[in-house]
């Protein structure tokens, strides 16, 4: 019966991860797709190679989210297991909710929030949630990598506004959108850098929880090489109705705006990644970039009431997934037995 779980929490979490990629392949694409420097299809088949490598570029953000949770069931592995399941489940029913309504919310902290939510229902007597570590690795750069990308990307493409004010609006757009095929390479290669490890990260816990690792071992390259497979499987799929929202909806970009956009973008997922090991969102940060980007041209060119749309969805995240999943775990203490 462990072993059952253990394969079936794997395959569910590999289904996340596709989910993740479908849901989330607007984030490096849309700004590039709605200035025409790429195509649709050509744009989603970048995303998914970069989504592949950049999720075999670390392991520091996959450690992390393993870290939130402590199991104190002792040795018995099977109920630890139902609350990865079921958490597991709860970001996955969110992640579809959101995609069928086009809002681009972020599928890590449904991720994070599903988990909490499973461990809560759960009790203390089966898993402690480690506040410190979301507190320090997830609500604070959930709040700050928005702000900071808005500011950086209205920054920066002020100092392109400014660099390039005397030269031919045309042959300068016409430059841009070029540049933004590597924009949108580096902004995908993040999102599988982030993205992909929270899988991984989802993944190593459960093989914690039935000892198959101990804590502090680097992941197993099978566990790397399908949450790598998987999210760009579904990258490639695509995500059409939040690619709408975050294109078009926000703001219609021109690209220089995308460029800057893409570019903060991608600046703030390596350095979270790398430098503070936080699994911050692809979709807030990118979000944010765009608004900041084009607020620019006017403050009121922005669209600031499917902004407000967006930032409910993003505040409602957490404790919808962590409800959705509290659910399923009371559904799968029923379901089986252990």
């Amino acid at each position: 019966m462990e072993l059952a779980i253990v394969i079936a929490v794997v395959v569910v979490a590999l289904g996340f991860d596709y989910t993740n990629g479908f849901h989330d392949a607007a984030n490096a694409i849309a700004t590039s797709v709605s200035t025409r420097a790429l195509t649709p299809r050509v744009a989603l088949v970048l995303a998914a190679v970069m989504n592949f490598v950049g999720a075999l570029l670390g392991q520091e953000v996959a450690h992390t989210v393993s870290d939130t949770l402590k199991f104190t069931t002792g040795e018995d592995a099977k109920h630890a297991l139902l609350i990865v399941l079921a958490g597991l489940l709860g970001a996955i029913a969110w992640n579809l909710i959101t995609w069928y309504f086009g809002l681009p919310s972020s599928s890590s902290h449904a991720l994070i929030g599903g988990l909490v939510g499973a461990a809560l229902a759960a009790g203390p007597d089966f898993a402690a949630v480690q506040w410190s570590t979301i507190l320090d690795k997830v609500v604070i750069p959930m709040v700050l990598s928005p702000l900071f990308g808005f500011a950086a990307a209205f920054l920066v493409m002020l100092s392109i506004m400014w660099i390039f004010r005397r030269r031919n609006p045309h042959k300068v757009y016409r430059g841009f959108r070029m540049m933004q095929t590597l924009s949108a390479a580096a902004l995908a290669l993040g999102h599988g850098l982030q993205d992909a490890q929270k899988t991984m990260g989802v993944i190593f816990l459960a093989l914690l929880a039935t000892d198959h690792v101990s804590e502090g071992d680097p992941l197993p390259l099978w566990v790397v090489i399908a949450a790598a497979s998987a999210i760009s499987l579904g990258t490639y799929s695509g995500g059409w109705r939040i690619m709408r929202t975050l294109g078009r909806r926000i703001i219609h970009l021109d690209p220089a705006r995308g460029f800057s956009a893409e570019t903060v973008g991608a600046a703030v997922l390596y350095t979270t990644a790398f430098a503070f090991k936080a699994p911050i969102s692809t979709t807030h940060t990118i979000t944010s970039a765009v608004m900041g980007a084009g607020a620019t041209k006017r403050f009121s060119a922005v669209r600031w009431g499917v902004a407000r749309t967006i930032v409910a969805a993003w505040v409602l995240t957490f404790p919808m997934a962590g409800l959705a999943a509290a659910a399923a775990y009371f559904v799968l203490r029923v379901a089986v037995p252990i």
